[in-house]
């Protein structure tokens, strides 16, 4: 039997997993690793901490098998961190993650100085706090001595592949959230490099997400016991490893991620954007295009809520005291806004809200609101998705939140959409190997490997009279942010 290596490269963990050439999934092991947030709003990792972590779990994903079975390996991992290297390919300074908020200075520049107009000329976007140019703006700015030090520009996931083959690469997709790619013509924006102060010498070569970079490394192989003839493709940002892994291929698919992060994310087979519009247009793993909206804090509210607020980790019994009958009547709302925002508001200023709070507001009141807010935080994406004459009535649903079957529930009711559920829910690391299975020749193409893999689990189809309640609620929420956007920049730490 061959199989397939996946790395999963989150936020706060590593997932490994081994998938067979039918898809099915033969052993999976993680490690967790911390983040450090030195200042208010500043979130970072070593780069060391994720391979140590790599490393220390890989001999529990080969125990019993032949290494040498492993044909193909693909990563994926958490997108826009800047993970700036030296000339002997170590780490200048720790990475800078994509939900740091320390570059609103740089974000403004780029957005009102440079104009969003010109930005989407030269990329198809506009610039956001945790993307990985306004980054190198800070750094330049900020420590010009680690700056002048960069020989090349990489991506989290980047890193691990350099450690695996020795190749500078990046993939299309990943890239595309750098503010550094022209996505229409997938190449490195000239403009874009001059702004930032970068030569294109600085940027690692751009790939499909499918394409093969080279061979593990043979120390990698002989210290681990893999088949030093296993190729390794370029990979994907997490959020296209996913939509692989749900079938959200060619043009029309839709995938809603309620992980860390939440994400809305539809494939085109043709670039589509607004540069009035908050959402992101990248290229697509599948050698197309995708529009994807994405809030900074989804299941990571249910976690803070839970674990920080309420001093529990038994989650079920929180969503059970919500009662069927303030399904939608809910007095209290939440503003999902902990790490500030990014699509649509932009904003990172914006913070973690309760609104509505009386004397006879309980536990579960606040506990439904942070289920609520999140999911009408993810129906602002949607709406601006559908205003590009996108009809998302169906979408996958995958994420550590989507096994909450209140919070489906919620959502579909919210979005006015079926939620479907696969059968296989691995998230990014499953459409990584996938596309390992691509670049060995096993599949001639994404979409062939995807529709060959994916099965539905279960729908969750919305209730008119409940989508009909969340309209309403909906209208209320919708004017919370803009009454309060002064009042965050003036509270402000």
């Amino acid at each position: 039997m061959e199989y397939y290596l996946s790395i999963d490269l989150g936020t706060s963990s590593v997932k490994l997993m081994l998938v067979d050439s039918e898809g099915n999934i033969a052993n999976t092991a993680s490690r967790e690793y911390p983040v450090f947030y030195p200042h208010a709003g500043w979130s970072e990792q070593n780069a060391d901490d994720w391979w140590n972590a790599i490393c220390d779990a890989l001999p529990e994903l080969l125990a019993g098998r032949d290494g040498m079975s492993v044909k193909g390996i693909g990563v994926a991992g958490q997108m826009h961190g800047l993970v700036a290297i030296d000339a002997s390919n170590r780490p200048i300074r720790p990475v800078i993650l994509w939900n740091d908020g320390r570059t609103e200075a740089q974000t403004a520049y780029l957005n009102e100085v440079i104009g969003k107009e010109k930005l989407f000329a030269y990329t198809g976007n506009i610039a956001f706090a945790g993307f990985t140019a306004p980054k190198l703006l800070w750094m330049r700015e900020n420590e010009p001595e680690n700056f002048a030090k960069i020989h090349k520009v990489l991506l989290p996931k980047d890193y691990i592949n350099l450690l695996l083959t020795g190749e500078y690469a990046t993939d299309l997709s990943d890239a595309s959230g750098m503010l550094l790619l022209d996505v229409k013509n997938r190449a490195w924006s000239g403009e874009m490099l001059d702004i930032c102060g970068i030569a294109k010498t600085q940027m690692p070569t751009l790939y499909e997400s499918y394409e093969v970079i080279g061979k593990i490394l043979p120390e990698i192989a002989s210290r681990f016991g893999l088949n030093p003839d296993a190729i390794v493709v370029a990979g994907a940002g997490d959020n296209a490893a996913a939509a692989v892994g749900t079938d959200t291929v060619g043009a029309g698919g839709c995938n809603i991620s309620l992980g860390t992060s939440g994400t809305v994310f539809v494939s085109s087979d043709k670039f589509s954007g607004d540069a009035a519009q908050a959402i992101h247009a990248f290229c697509h793993a599948d050698g197309g295009y995708h529009l994807m909206g994405c809030i900074l804090s989804a299941a990571s509210c249910n976690k803070w809520f839970c674990d920080e607020v309420l001093r529990t980790k038994d989650y079920r019994t929180e969503e059970d005291a919500v009662t069927e009958d303030k399904l939608g009547r809910n007095s209290v709302y939440f503003l999902p806004y902990l790490m500030g925002e990014r699509s649509p508001i932009n904003d990172t200023n914006a913070a973690g809200t309760f609104v509505g709070l009386r004397p006879d507001s309980t536990r579960a009141d606040m506990y439904q609101a942070v289920l609520e807010g999140v999911a009408f935080a993810i129906k602002d994406n949607v709406e601006i998705i559908r205003a590009f004459g996108i009809d998302v009535r169906q979408s996958c649903l995958c994420g550590g939140g989507a096994k909450s079957a209140l919070w489906r529930r919620i959502l579909a009711n919210v979005l006015n959409a079926e939620l479907v559920l696969p059968v296989t829910e691995q998230g990014p690391g499953y459409g990584a190997a996938m596309l390992a299975m691509v670049g060995a020749g096993t599949y001639d193409s994404v979409k062939t490997c995807a529709d060959a893999f994916f099965k539905a689990k279960t729908t969750v189809k919305p209730e008119p009279e409940l989508v009909a309640l969340y309209k309403e609620r909906y209208q209320k929420f919708s004017h919370i942010y803009p009454a309060m956007k002064n009042l965050f920049t003036q509270i402000k730490e």
